[in-house]
């Protein structure tokens, strides 16, 4: 059997991923431009995309459009709570904008709704200082979006709504364009989703929200009660 034998690409990657984690590039040192790189490996400026593009996946640098590639800062992992809208801790800000749109795709299908109802969109960016570090889209139905309790600790709709049951879906994949610009983050950089439907007690989905963050810097926690039977057949 022929062994593995790394390629110029990962040569190169393994190098750099040496340099940043004893120090010598330290967070927010800018690498040296592609073609100066290519000259020090004296390899082509391709494979030194492909190594770069090796380490931005892993989220150790990242590319700024114009400016050139550096190393990232750590950032510390957020957690997303079941059933909650947005990660939440006191040192993280929400920013909420607010849009009437009509249902429509995706949307529609999730909140089981008839095609160009009315909607209320809240567009939910969280901040640790000034980095997004999560978004998301609220899907309300107009008629109850009238009540919608906003709050940068909560989250639209409010805590009153009867919500008597919660579907979340998580996914990790690569970001779509929108959520790459939003967050800031390379498009080849692994995002985890949630999607999460509530439903009151007539079984009407009252709340539809799409939740997107890095993976690499966030965790989500899902918390399971026992119901009342299962505690009697224990």
């Amino acid at each position: 059997m022929t062994p593995n034998v790394p390629t110029l690409r990962d040569t190169i990657a393994k190098d750099l991923r040496t340099q940043i984690a004893t120090g010598r590039l330290k967070p927010g040192a800018r690498l040296p431009s592609e073609p100066k790189l290519a000259t020090h490996y004296k390899v082509s400026t391709p494979t030194i995309r492909q190594a770069l593009a090796l380490l931005q996946a892993e989220g150790l640098i990242e590319k700024t459009h114009g400016k050139g590639n550096f190393v990232r800062t750590p950032l510390r992992r957020i957690t997303y709570t079941g059933g909650a809208g947005v990660p939440f801790a006191p040192d993280l800000r929400t920013t909420i904008r607010t849009t009437s749109i009509r249902a429509r795709g995706h949307i529609r299908t999730l909140l089981r709704v008839p095609s160009n109802t009315p909607l209320t969109e809240f567009h939910c960016t969280t901040y640790e200082g000034e980095t997004p570090r999560s978004v998301a889209r609220i899907y309300i139905p107009h008629d109850l979006a009238r009540t919608a309790q906003l709050a940068s600790s909560s989250w639209p709709g409010g805590r009153d709504t009867d919500r008597t049951e919660t579907q979340e879906t998580v996914t990790a994949r690569l970001p779509t364009p929108e959520e790459a610009t939003a967050l800031r983050i390379s498009p080849t950089r692994t995002v985890l989703t949630i999607t999460r439907i509530a439903l009151n007690s007539a079984g009407r989905v009252v709340e539809a929200a799409l939740l997107s963050l890095p993976s690499d810097a966030g965790d989500a926690v899902f918390t399971t009660h026992p119901t009342l039977k299962e505690e009697t057949d224990r």
